[in-house]
């Protein structure tokens, strides 16, 4: 690390900036592949440094930079530098205050860095910018190491947990993610919750502090836990095809090198046969040679006694004697012979016999190696079988619970959309019915005022006219008594002119009686008048009505559409009460199938040991075929001693014959 500090220093002072003393003093004491700057304020000088330089150091695996008050820039080019690290498995950002720039600079490095497995971003603010921190979600969505996250204090609100639902829908590495204190609130928690279906990897989710209702929390357990089991599960199963593999494997090694040393220990049985019946032929050659030395031998004596009759004539006594004797050696001689021949007869049969009987032990051992091989290999195509069975018990397993869950997913999502169209619907529908109402009635108010006003002039004229009446009709009474007044004292004085005072007088009656025609039909035009802004009002009473008809006709329109939303929920709860009865008894076919894997497992162990036992069974027919082996041998070398001795026996008895036979002394005199 002593090159990491100097060309921290280099760096520096290449870009005319002095080291920091407090970054030069750890780096002094920093252990292998761990480079700690907790709580010590990093420049931007130092940034770009040990930027540059963690693009060439190839030994660190963690980098703890919380509390470094790192500034947006610093930020950017301290992961701009661990973008083509690929060494780096932790990395500390805690308390740094990173903010839009930093969350992009932080997509930029969850795109490109393909060896970091554990970050943590405790006391920042990626929340508060949403793009920025949608960045950062599309970013995690695509990365395949990270498997731990901490995204504790960070601003993260509902809108944020959304996009962290959807980079979780994508996810396949993540593990444990903490979104603790937070401001995730109803709406986040439900996409969160929404997404978790999707994912199969997470299986810690922290949600504290972010006013989560309980219901959505147990439902994150749930599937946290949902997640555990699943993965207790595979590797459980793993774990078991491992070790039945490696079963099978060891069984599979052990049956061929027990076979091997079976044929090994044949080849040795059959090589030792064969070298002792090479040895006792060699034998029986030997001493066949022997004999017929022994023949020539006695061959040349009886020559050598047909030329020494003569000489012998004194000695035919002697040489009676000496023929007796030869005859009975001869007889000897051909009794053992016979003797020898039968012995060898006798354990050529029996060198047979168990030859035979080692050769049929072998075919029953090759016959009951082959059907435990012929019942190992139909358990291995048994267990694969079973495996592929699994695996596709399994695989439609998933692919079931996939669709179902895509099916509810899509019916949430049609509900959620026909629950929206039906609330801008309805609220659309309000809108305009306010609209229309408040027009109706601003127009209904401003014509009743009208009305009202016309109506009042109406009245004010009636009255008026009626009070004109009542004038006329006084004047013309006060008129007529002083007319008959006058008409009763100028009787008597003017008759001469009645005439012409009466016809003055009809004619202010007939224009009365016209000024009172005028004013009756003036009132007929008022009566009209208020008749017409009657029927006008009744008119507008009955537009009115129509309009509360149609108001109720909307109202009976939304409740419709509100009994065919409430009719949509109940068949979608239906249809997912189906999906849910029909995953139940996918589930317990699984837990059938499951039964059915335990079953054939314990099978299998059972079957494994009988195989084990005959094995054992194999091993000790084994010794003792081995153990009658070494019988066999024990007695062909007791054979092969007897023989030894006899052949001895005879050499010896032919040599002190040879040498006792007075024949001796007198064939070099010869």
């Amino acid at each position: 690390m002593e090159e990491f500090r100097h060309s921290y220093s280099r760096l520096c002072k290449e870009s005319g900036a002095e080291p920091q003393e407090t970054v030069l003093q750890q780096l002094q004491e920093l252990p292998r592949g761990r480079l700690d700057l907790a709580t010590h304020s990093l420049t931007v000088d130092t940034c770009r440094a040990l930027g540059k330089l963690l693009q060439k150091e190839a030994l660190l695996t963690e980098l703890i930079l919380s509390d470094c008050m790192l500034s947006e820039e610093g930020a950017t080019l301290l992961l701009q530098g661990l973008c083509a690290h690929t060494v780096v498995r932790f990395l500390d950002l805690k308390g740094n205050n990173l903010q839009a720039a930093g969350a992009e600079a932080l997509g930029q490095l969850l795109r490109q860095n393909k060896s970091i497995q554990s970050l943590t971003l405790e006391w920042n603010n990626l929340g508060t910018w949403e793009d920025a921190f949608a960045t950062f979600c599309g970013a995690l969505a695509g990365n395949g190491t990270l498997q731990q996250l901490d995204l504790r204090n960070n601003q993260i609100s509902h809108k944020g947990a959304e996009e962290l639902a959807l980079a979780l829908t994508c996810n396949a590495s993540l593990q444990q993610l903490d979104l603790r204190w937070n401001s995730i609130g109803l709406l986040g928690g439900r996409a969160l919750v929404n997404s978790l279906p999707r994912n199969r990897t997470l299986w810690r989710l922290e949600l504290a502090g972010n006013n989560v209702p309980g219901d959505i929390l147990r439902a994150v357990e749930q599937a946290m836990d949902h997640n555990q089991e699943r993965q207790t599960t595979s590797r459980e199963n793993q774990a078991r095809t491992h070790v039945l593999s490696k079963e099978v494997k060891h069984l599979r090694e052990e049956k061929s090198r027990q076979f091997l040393d079976l044929m090994e220990t044949i080849d040795k049985q059959r090589k030792e046969m064969a070298r002792s019946s090479r040895a006792s032929a060699a034998c029986v050659g030997q001493l066949q040679e022997a004999l017929n030395e022994r023949h020539s031998i006695i061959n040349a004596l009886k020559a050598k006694l047909q030329m020494a009759e003569a000489a012998l004539a004194l000695s035919e006594q002697k040489a009676q004697g000496l023929g007796e004797l030869l005859a009975t050696a001869e007889q000897e001689q051909q009794s053992l012979a016979q003797r020898q021949a039968k012995e060898h007869r006798m354990e050529q049969q029996e060198a047979a016999e168990r030859e035979s009987k080692l050769l049929r032990d072998l075919s029953a051992a090759n016959e009951k190696n082959l059907l435990l091989r012929n019942q190992v290999d139909e358990l291995e195509r048994k267990v694969r079988a079973q495996q592929e069975q699994l695996f596709l018990a399994r695989q439609e397993l998933s692919n079931t619970t996939a669709a179902l869950k895509m099916r509810a997913n899509q019916a949430e999502e049609r509900l959620e959309l026909e629950k929206k169209r039906s609330r801008q619907s309805l609220e659309d529908l309000e809108q305009l019915r306010a609209k229309e109402v408040e027009h109706m009635t601003r127009h209904l108010e401003e014509s009743e005022r009208a009305m009202q006003e016309r109506v009042q002039r109406l009245e004010a004229l009636r009255l008026s006219l009626e009070e004109e009446l009542s004038r006329v009709k006084a004047a013309a009474l006060s008129e007529r008594g002083q007319a008959e007044e006058e008409l009763i004292k100028a009787k008597n004085q003017v008759r001469l002119e009645e005439r012409q005072h009466l016809a003055h007088l009809e004619e202010k009656l007939r224009l009365q009686a016209q000024a009172r025609d005028e004013a009756q039909s003036a009132c007929l035009q008022q009566r009209q008048t208020v008749a017409e802004a009657q029927a006008r009002a009744s008119q507008l009473g009955l537009q009115v009505e129509g309009l509360r008809r149609r108001l109720e006709e909307l109202q009976q329109e939304l409740s419709n559409k509100d009994q065919e939303k409430v009719a949509e929920v109940t068949r979608v709860r239906v249809e997912l009460r189906e999906q849910n009865g029909r995953l139940q008894a996918e589930l317990t076919a699984q837990e059938a199938l499951k039964e059915k894997v335990a079953a054939l497992e314990r099978r299998l162990k059972v079957i494994a040991g009988d195989h084990r036992e005959a094995l054992l069974d194999r091993e000790s027919e084994n010794a003792s075929l081995r153990e009658k082996l070494r019988l066999k041998e024990a007695e062909i070398a007791r054979i092969r001693e007897e023989e030894a001795q006899r052949a001895g026996f005879l050499q010896n008895a032919v040599l002190a014959y040879v040498q006792g036979s007075p024949l001796r002394a007198i064939s070099p005199q010869k």
